[in-house]
């Protein structure tokens, strides 16, 4: 059984995952282990060819995170060519007396090519490329990605602020901003990591060097005090196999550095380099003043005519062929294309839950030069009633609409216009909370979210209206106050299938038992739903899912209606919806019914079961009306207060009061828990009480 596991294991691995520790094995041999000089040809012409692979894929990348393996790439080919610079330089000194063929026929081929019979020359030319390499193209690219990495790394705070914006506009779903921050946090690894590869390619370039002068002074000195050859003799084969031997591991360093230059200076672009460049160069009014100064160069006496005006020419032809390209493309752009015969479902659908349209000139409350306010206020309003309700209200999505007037905004949700309103991003709004002297001059209005007496006015007289009683808000505040309003009466619409079953999940942690004993052995998704939607209606928080899952867990088998279910449990939630209308030590303020009146509104309810509205409409009215007028002192002073009454009333009193009074609360006696005081301020149906409490 063992021997099963332990080949079954065997099985199980990637042969890719084997390859790297092999390879770093090998070039660790390559150093220790002396190599025959055809097996060093060819690991020489692995080396070059890993170099031109590399090259190319740089060539091709869009942007610099296409190729985020190279830093790791680059360290393994420096590693490679240092490995075989050791096992050459063993095969030169020790086998060099042999002849140039001695240490193979890529060195000798190379060391050939270059020195060309003047060894002093082939050192030159060997210095310059070595110059080449270490202090133009190694070097700008070391600093390239110094910078590039510091940058990268100040402003990653800004981006993952702009796409929480983003997410919290609607503009980007959990997903794209996980993706998106994944990608932020692999751009700073990745110019953090090629910051430090660029010192492996200086680095290799100073070891070329270095071996360099090692392979012909070793060689010289081998050559005429171990093996007897003339000075002469030892400098011709000596030297044509150090220059060989270092142009051979040069020539991919070259290859090499160009390739991390073009990974660090490349912009993201969704054009390879090739189309890049080609884009940029491909303007006509770049290639005609070319062709005129070339041209006026030609005429200069004394200058190779027959060169240069040749190429003025080519310069012209290819700026007259961009400018009649140019002209092609504009017509065709101008001709409008044929009506497409299919139509996308994206024209026709919109799936955000809440969307704020907003006309051009309120375009600088979401701009993120100016800070954004309205977006920062947004996901704060977001946050806040998330808590309060206890689900996460879905992303608003923000966006701009031409169709709309300047200074106007337009509230939706659901796809059904709630609020809409205007605001002016210069001014503030000075509201009449209470009474005010003086008056401030300013454009009068209404406040979009209460009504109450407002008026546009500078903010230069912002402070001389506060002294006066006056509550002075910008325009970033009147439009979150108004989206807060609609959201919290709207909050019903919000919270479907997708947010109860994430409230089951969260449950489901710390009372697995629970929360899949609900759904779906009791009740289906969908009845759940809309249990959660009629409390949130109503003003229940539904933070307390435990309680909630209990309750419909013992309902349950009594209905499987979703009204009559969430009257069903509501008692059991009565201290969650009593502690929102006063303190622990605080009585509950209320208005009840005349037992008389009651007992009419009950008969009304028997008479037509189940129905939304069975009251008769002029009882209706007269009830609503009566119960507005003992409301509205308390309405006045900002008290919360609930009306109670029997449980059969209760549901559709409510629906009865919810146009005339501001998000009333109607409770049952059995919602009302023993330990909690009531304060009856009036009965409607019945002579009123003098108003107590201040």
């Amino acid at each position: 059984m063992a021997g099963n596991t332990l080949r079954s294991s065997f099985a199980r691995v990637d042969p890719r995952s084997a390859l790297l520790p092999v390879a770093i094995l090998m070039l660790v041999l390559l150093m220790v282990v002396p190599v025959p000089a055809v097996l060093l040809d060819l690991f020489f012409i692995l080396n070059i060819a890993i170099s031109l692979v590399v090259l190319m894929v740089a060539i091709n990348t869009r942007k610099p995170l296409d190729f985020s393996a190279f830093p790791t790439v680059l360290l393994f080919a420096t590693l490679l060519r240092l490995s075989l610079n050791v096992a050459s330089t063993r095969v030169v000194l020790v086998n060099g007396h042999k002849g140039t063929a001695a240490a193979g026929h890529v060195i000798e081929a190379f060391g050939a090519f270059l020195v060309g019979g003047d060894y002093v020359v082939g050192i030159f030319v060997f210095t310059v490329l070595m110059i080449i390499n270490l202090v133009v193209i190694t070097k700008g690219a070391g600093r390239v990605s110094e910078v590039a990495a510091r940058f990268t790394l100040d402003a990653m705070p800004g981006k993952q602020m702009a796409i929480d914006a983003d997410l919290n506009a609607g503009l980007l779903t959990a997903e794209q901003a996980r993706s998106r921050r994944a990608e932020v946090s692999t751009e700073a690894d990745f110019h953090g990591s090629m910051d430090g590869a660029s010192k492996f390619v200086k680095g290799d370039a100073v070891a070329g060097i270095l071996i360099l002068a090692i392979n012909i002074l070793g060689g010289l000195i081998l050559g005429t005090v171990q093996h007897g050859l003339g000075i002469g003799e030892a400098a011709r084969i000596y030297l044509l196999l150090a220059v060989g031997d270092g142009l051979v591991a040069q020539v991919p360093a070259l290859l090499l550095s160009i390739a991390a230059a073009m990974v660090v200076t490349r912009v993201a672009s969704e054009q390879d380099l090739a189309g890049q460049v080609t884009s940029q160069f491909a303007q006509a009014a770049s290639w005609t003043p070319v062709a005129i100064i070339l041209a006026l160069l030609a005429a200069l006496p004394g200058m190779p005519h027959f060169i240069i005006f040749p190429a003025a020419a080519g310069a012209g032809w290819i700026a007259w062929k961009l400018a009649k390209n140019k002209s092609a493309a504009t017509a065709a752009a101008a001709t409008p294309p044929p009506p497409s015969a299919s139509i996308d479902w994206a024209e026709v659908s919109d799936t955000a839950a809440a969307s704020l349209d907003i006309g051009f000139g309120l375009v600088p409350l979401v701009d993120d030069a100016r800070g954004a306010p309205l977006m920062a206020r947004i996901t704060g309003i977001r946050r806040q009633l998330s808590k309060s309700l206890g689900f996460v209200l879905p992303p608003v999505r923000v966006r701009d609409d031409l169709g709309l007037a300047p200074f106007a905004y337009r509230i939706a949700i659901g796809g059904v216009t709630v609020g809409e309103d205007l605001a002016f991003p210069d001014d503030v709004l000075a509201i009449e909370a209470g009474p005010v002297s003086p008056e401030i001059p300013g454009r009068p209005v209404q406040d979009p979210a209460f009504g109450l007496p407002a008026r546009w006015i500078d903010p230069a007289e912002a402070e001389m209206a506060t002294a006066s009683g006056y509550t002075v808000v910008d325009a970033a505040s009147v439009i979150g106050t108004h989206l807060n309003h609609l959201l919290s009466v709207h909050a019903h619409r919000l919270i479907g299938q997708d947010e109860v079953q994430a409230l089951l999940d969260t449950l489901a942690e710390t009372a697995p038992a629970l929360a899949g004993g609900l759904v779906p052995k009791l009740l289906p998704l969908a009845t759940v739903t809309a249990v959660f939607q009629r409390l949130v209606e109503e003003g229940v928080p539904v933070r307390d899912t435990r309680a909630l899952v209990s309750a419909l867990v013992t309902a349950a088998p009594r209905s499987a209606d979703a009204a009559e279910l969430a009257e069903l449990i509501r008692p059991s939630l009565g201290p969650a919806i009593v502690q929102t209308l006063a303190g622990l030590r605080e009585p509950v303020t209320a208005l009840a019914l005349d037992p008389a009146l009651e007992s009419l509104l009950a008969s009304a309810v028997r008479a037509a079961p189940g129905s939304q509205w069975p009251f008769d409409p002029d009882l209706g009215a007269r009830v609503g009306e009566a119960v507005s007028a003992a409301a509205a002192p308390l309405v006045a002073q900002g008290r919360r207060f609930a009306i109670v009454t029997t449980p059969a009333v209760r549901r559709p009193l409510w629906a009865l009061l919810r146009v005339r009074l501001p998000q009333p609360v109607v409770l049952s006696f059995t919602e009302i828990p023993d330990d909690r005081s009531i304060d009856v301020v009036s009965i409607v149906g019945a002579p009123q009480p003098e108003l107590t409490g201040a």
